[in-house]
């Protein structure tokens, strides 16, 4: 049933996905999809504005216009289904179908922590030559853009952290075998994505998961030389002094320093 009340809405020109909405929404109403925040049902929104001030671009705010009621059994309903497909447990073909009625927005912000497949124990196995299809993936996590880890994901508790620029993977053709064992990693961009917001969510995670380790992996670009620094102001602001390992990695995917 429409009825005219308060409800946020979302200005997609100033929003830059950084997610800080998603995380403050008790409701899960808000998404990110296909790169901007969204409400993903008006009937999930209570219009409070809890979310209003975690967002850096100033894109939230409260307005009135018809809408669905909220509908508080259905918020209930939709966090279950949310809470099942964070955890990886499994859901029934029913409650995958209310999922998608639910619109739960995109699935790569679903977390996850990935089993990683036993490495080959024996000699003859190890002298194998090396096919595409057996080489192991070192990633133990989802998902990886550093905007789209909440800062209480269970992966990051004590973990070493890997902060890369998202053109190292492709330039560094080792990277899963010499930097990602045993690391949780984060992935961005320091030229196109949100400063502030970085720093913001660096700072949280410092100042909750008790991480042991930060490496920090850039290209020898310009543009790349301040994530060392947004990593570092983050632990400024949580009172933290980690040392912060620094690689450099060339275009030809050389290691420079």
């Amino acid at each position: 049933m429409k009825v005219r009340r308060k409800i946020i809405q979302i200005d997609e020109e100033l929003c830059n996905g950084c997610g800080n909405c998603v995380l403050a929404c008790a409701e899960g109403a808000i998404q990110i999809i296909d790169g901007k925040a969204k409400i993903v049902k008006d009937q999930y929104c209570d219009g409070l504005g809890a979310c209003i001030g975690d967002c850096p671009q100033d894109a939230l705010k409260i307005i009135e216009r018809e809408a669905d009621e909220f509908d508080e059994k259905a918020v209930e309903e939709y966090l279950k289904v949310l809470e099942k497909n964070s955890k990886g447990t499994s859901i029934t073909s029913a409650e995958q179908s209310k999922s998608d009625t639910l619109g739960c927005g995109c699935p790569s912000s679903q977390l996850q922590i990935l089993t990683q497949s036993p490495s080959p124990c024996s000699c003859d196995d190890a002298n194998k030559p090396t096919k595409l299809s057996s080489i192991q993936s070192s990633l133990g996590h989802w998902p990886v853009q550093i905007r789209l880890i909440p800062p209480n994901a269970p992966f990051l508790k004590g973990a070493d952290l890997l902060v890369t620029a998202d053109c190292v993977p492709v330039a560094y053709p080792a990277f899963h075998q010499d930097f990602l064992k045993g690391k949780v990693v984060m992935i961005g961009c320091p030229k196109f994505d949100d400063v502030n917001s970085y720093i913001a969510k660096f700072a949280d995670i410092f100042k909750t998961a008790g991480i042991k380790s930060v490496t920090v992996l850039i290209m020898e670009v310009p543009c790349c030389s301040g994530l060392p620094m947004m990593v570092k102001k983050g632990m400024d602001i949580a009172g933290v002094n980690l040392p912060i390992n620094r690689v450099i990695v060339s275009a030809k995917g050389q290691i420079l320093s």
